[in-house]
């Protein structure tokens, strides 16, 4: 499990729902934005040595899908956000276009991982961990992201 999926149930169980998810939310996404302008002006030419294979599928994507592809990537949890920010610093995007699309693709995942933390924070014993808001809240993690790139293949095709 990701370092930021720990966190975000940890401020979900000391927060709670609504301050929770503005906070991780506004955080992620200026912590996102804070290395992707480092990246840009500090280290773009080792990252373009480095990512060399990886910036070619970004950009391809890119060029593809525009930016709902950086959308699609921060909503499917499938590579570490530090990656994705490393390498779309190196892309064509504008600073402010990729933290309102990060701010916007990171929200679900934000909320889904709060509700859980929250819903984590109200179990005294081993009964509530088969509270049905628990269950639910920990199988909607798994499951939009799955559901979320099954619609997009859809439209896709």
């Amino acid at each position: 499990m990701p370092i930021a999926a720990i966190l975000c149930l940890i401020i979900g169980a000391l927060f709670g729902l609504v301050q929770g998810i503005i906070l991780a939310s506004f955080a992620s996404s200026l912590g996102a934005l804070v290395c992707f302008l480092i990246s840009r002006y500090l280290f773009k030419s080792f990252i373009e040595r480095k990512f060399d294979k990886s910036l070619k599928i970004v950009n391809a994507g890119i060029a593809k899908d525009g930016i709902y592809y950086l959308f699609f990537v921060r909503m499917i949890p499938i590579f570490p956000f530090f990656l994705i920010n490393l390498l779309f610093s190196v892309t064509k995007i504008k600073a402010l276009q990729f933290y309102i699309v990060s701010q916007i693709g990171m929200l679900l995942g934000t909320l889904l991982f709060i509700n859980a933390g929250t819903q984590i924070s109200k179990v005294n014993s081993i009964e509530d961990i088969f509270n049905k808001y628990v269950i639910i809240s920990l199988v909607l993690i798994a499951l939009i992201p799955m559901v979320i790139k099954k619609i997009f293949v859809y439209y896709k095709s």
